[in-house]
């Protein structure tokens, strides 16, 4: 037992480095941001100050020869890099423009130029690491902002009565569409000088952001959004346009105009900017870049690079695919078994270099099925109804298999009359819970659980409560005759019940209820991402009350089984369970690359059962099949010799 107790505390261990912090590379750089504010702020603001060669505004104007030469001192200011030079040299390039009253669409460009090769050498985040919260969005705009912008962004708010300059009015459509969603981020964090505008640098990251996305709607309240979300399902031209969150914040309205038309393009940004759900990962942009990472392996295939070949094919999976499948699964659970088992197979067909011609098939398949995906995973396929029963089924689904062990757990320490170690049951399922809240914290504020971290977690997790279940399995198989449960209360109970023994029932409730609650979150989290929480948590709420009764049904029962019945149908479904994550274990590390992919066609995809059509799945469930027999027969030599 001791042996086993290290093995958990090891297995928590590497659970917990599966999970990567997020890149510290994207760390600001404060001059940076301040500098790309200031570029921002000229390209947008150069053309009311300056038309046709002339100055038009002198206070403007004014403002533009500051704002260029405090652009250059800051990049000078910058800690050393090799562009810096470069940067410096088009600094000075843009304040020659200014003084020299260029056309605003030389100096637009210049500085719009300037500004991205300034985040490309000084990288700074460039979108929010979760779906903006726009009625927070509102609130704050309500709180903070209205009192000098006006109630509906017209920045004729009782507060502006003698501001100079006045507040921008954010429903201005030929200033709005200069301005991205991250320059209206910076501008919030930082302030403006020269302005009234003040930092709100003490408001959270995703504050500042939702304050952004509500703020740069203004401008397209008038358009239609349902019109944009039409033309967002059903063309996929528009998701190239503006693939993620971060092209949606970074992309200007003009910008988009000149790629889409006015019409089309101020649609599409009415739509994202009031709907930027739609833009979650797990959407069309993560099938976009699974189909972009199957055509790469394909063409690297047929180069006759075929290691290059399968880790592009791995890539796709993991961070193309494997985000879009909690949220596919709540959606077509089938399609999402095609396209996993699919993708095993192209990557089974690269290793043992199959004809380019077959894995060209191969890929063509996996983009029709791709398509498929897409429709069902389209904002308008989303629904309460679709989010309650999804949230249901997961939740029942992944809690069931937790709640049989831990519920074995419980029975065998009343039928033992040993309900002075209950505690540490409890506390390890509840630890679980806590740890899963932590998680999806964690997860939304602090990491990034990659493709990869969650098949290894999942996968690591399984094999080795598979391990601990069969030896617990075998255990109580062994006492399983009447007489032999005798003989172990008389003789070994106290002492098998120590409180070493008690800390390692601790760690195995806490390791199954977590493996289960990890995924769940992983679910929950692509689901309310659809924006439909309350039906979300209505879902939640009934499969735990299911979740209940089953668990006060099977207590129930087992008061009432005689002991030897008892243990004999616990140790069978300890045992059966012990099989099912075996396969489940094999299945996570193979989709997380670590172990090789052998399809086995005639062999049916049953994940309730942890089966999965591969041989080493197959292999690793017979070796537990048989390793349970085994120690079954020898669990029953033993207890007769010991009667």
């Amino acid at each position: 037992m001791p042996a086993m107790v290290r093995l958990l505390l090891l297995v928590v261990i590497l659970l917990g480095a599966a999970v990567p912090l997020r890149a510290s590379a994207q760390e600001p750089t404060p001059g940076a941001e301040t500098a790309w504010r200031l570029l921002d702020y000229i390209a947008v603001d150069y053309p009311g100050a300056v038309s046709g060669g002339r100055v038009v505004n002198e206070a403007e104007y004014a403002e533009m020869r500051e704002f260029s030469t405090s652009v250059r001192a800051r990049i000078a200011a910058l800690p050393a890099h090799d562009a810096q030079p470069r940067l410096l040299a088009a600094s000075s390039a843009l304040i020659a423009a200014v003084e020299a009253r260029e056309t605003s669409e030389a100096v637009t460009r210049q500085a719009r130029r300037l500004a991205d090769d300034l985040l490309a050498a000084y990288p700074t985040p460039l979108a929010p690491r979760t779906i903006p919260n726009l009625p927070r969005g509102a609130s704050l705009y309500a709180e903070q902002c209205a009192v000098c912008h006006g109630a509906t962004g017209r920045g004729d708010g009782p507060g502006a009565a003698g501001l100079e300059p006045p507040p921008i009015a954010f429903t201005d459509r030929a200033r709005a569409r200069e301005r991205s969603l991250f320059g209206l981020y910076q501008v919030i964090g930082q302030g403006l000088d020269g302005t009234a505008m003040p930092s709100f640098a003490h408001l959270s990251d995703e504050d500042r952001w939702a304050l952004a996305f509500y703020v740069g709607g203004f401008a397209y309240a008038g358009d239609t959004p349902q019109a944009g979300e039409r033309a967002w399902g059903d063309t996929p031209e528009l998701r190239a346009a503006v693939p993620d969150l971060e092209a949606l914040t970074q992309v200007t309205p003009a910008a988009l105009e000149a790629r889409l038309g006015a019409q089309r393009a101020n649609e599409i940004v009415a739509y994202l900017r009031s709907h930027p759900e739609a833009l979650a990962v797990g959407g069309a942009d993560g099938l976009d870049l699974a189909r972009r990472g199957l055509t790469e392996s394909l063409a690297a295939y047929r180069a006759g690079d075929a290691r290059k070949a399968e880790e592009l094919a791995l890539s796709a999976y993991l961070d193309g695919f494997e985000p879009v499948e909690p949220l596919l699964r709540a959606r077509d659970g089938k399609l999402m078994a095609r396209i996993e088992a699919a993708m095993g197979e192209l990557r089974a067909s690269l290793r043992r270099q199959a004809p380019a011609d077959e894995v060209a098939g191969q890929v063509s398949a996996l983009s029709g099925l791709f398509d498929e995906a897409g429709r069902a995973l389209a904002p308008s396929e989303a629904s309460a109804l679709s989010t309650f029963l999804g949230a249901f089924t997961i939740l029942l689904r992944e809690g069931l298999e937790a709640l049989l062990i831990v519920i074995a757990m419980i029975a065998f320490l009343r039928r033992a009359d040993r309900e002075d170690v209950l505690p540490y049951v409890h506390g390890g399922w509840i630890a679980a819970l806590v740890a899963g809240g932590a998680t999806w914290a964690a997860a939304t504020w602090l990491i990034a659980i990659s493709g990869a971290s969650r098949e290894l977690t999942e996968g690591i997790g399984s094999l080795v409560s598979a391990v601990v279940l069969l030896s617990v399995g075998v255990w109580m198989h062994g006492k399983a005759q009447a007489g032999a449960w005798q003989a172990y209360i008389r003789d070994k109970l106290s002492a098998a019940l120590s409180k070493r023994s008690a800390w390692f029932l601790f760690l195995l409730a806490f390791i199954v209820v977590y493996r289960e609650v990890f995924e769940t979150i992983l679910f929950y989290a692509a689901l309310w991402s659809q924006g439909t929480q309350g039906a979300l948590l209505g879902g939640a709420a009934l499969a735990i009350v299911c979740l209940a009764l089953i668990a006060w049904g099977l207590l129930v029962f087992s008061k009432r089984l005689p002991i030897s019945q008892f243990f004999a149908y616990s140790a069978l479904l300890i045992a059966a369970l012990a099989v099912i994550l075996a396969g489940k274990g094999v299945a996570g590390l193979q989709e997380a690359g670590v172990m090789d992919v052998h399809p086995l066609a005639a062999l049916p995809r049953v994940e309730i059962l942890g089966l999965f059509p591969t041989w080493e799945g197959l292999v690793i469930q017979l070796l537990a099949l048989t390793a349970v027999v085994a120690g079954f027969w020898w669990a029953d030599r033993k207890s007769r010799a010991e009667v």
